[in-house]
């Protein structure tokens, strides 16, 4: 089932998620594959639950649109579930990031290039693993909506002022999307 994406200036993209309960676990498989099929329907490469209002430490991400560049990725798709970073490492690197929670909005964001982290996949198998380039770019955009932050968090305080009038609009609902929103400050009933 596609979900509806929740968009910028929702409170639910600031709280800090929370990890899945063992007796939370029974609808997971389910939730997992709808969040893969919003993520397509939307042409994205990450979707994390609170970008579908759920405050909860999952996300999945399908980074094999990046293949051509970085063959290592060819069918890349991971569930991430209760996922802690350990450690970041490497030498930031900016890459021009969009998010689906901030449709047409694009801006160059440093990150480093490895990651490693624990996770849980959809079968509640526990993972340790290190990530680099891409993929660790895709998990650390996505990490962060968990954590409660945006990509836009990461530019300067210049950059975030000359967005401010496009992020209030998309808040507002006026942005031209191709896939299911709700929109925080929409006006009802029109």
């Amino acid at each position: 089932m596609k979900l509806p994406i929740v968009a910028y200036g929702d409170p639910v993209l600031r709280k800090k998620a929370t990890d899945f309960a063992p007796k939370e676990i029974a609808g997971l498989k389910q939730l997992v594959a709808d969040m893969y099929e919003t993520m397509y329907n939307a042409r994205g490469v990450g979707l994390a639950a609170p970008q579908v209002g759920l405050s909860k430490r999952l996300f999945v991400i399908d980074a094999t649109p990046f293949d051509d560049e970085e063959p290592e990725l060819k069918d890349f798709k991971k569930a991430f579930i209760n996922p802690q970073i350990l450690e970041e490492t490497g030498e930031e690197w900016p890459f021009n990031e969009g998010c689906l929670s901030i449709p047409d909005v694009r801006e160059d964001v440093y990150r480093q290039p490895e990651v490693r982290m624990s996770y849980y996949d959809e079968d509640m198998k526990p993972h340790e693993e290190t990530f680099k380039g891409m993929a660790a770019r895709i998990i650390q955009h996505e990490y962060d909506h968990i954590e409660g932050k945006l990509f836009t968090d990461k530019l300067s305080p210049l950059r975030k002022r000359l967005l401010e009038k496009r992020l209030n609009d998309i808040s507002k609902g006026v942005v031209k999307v191709d896939y299911k929103m709700k929109f925080p400050a929409a006006k009802k009933g029109r």
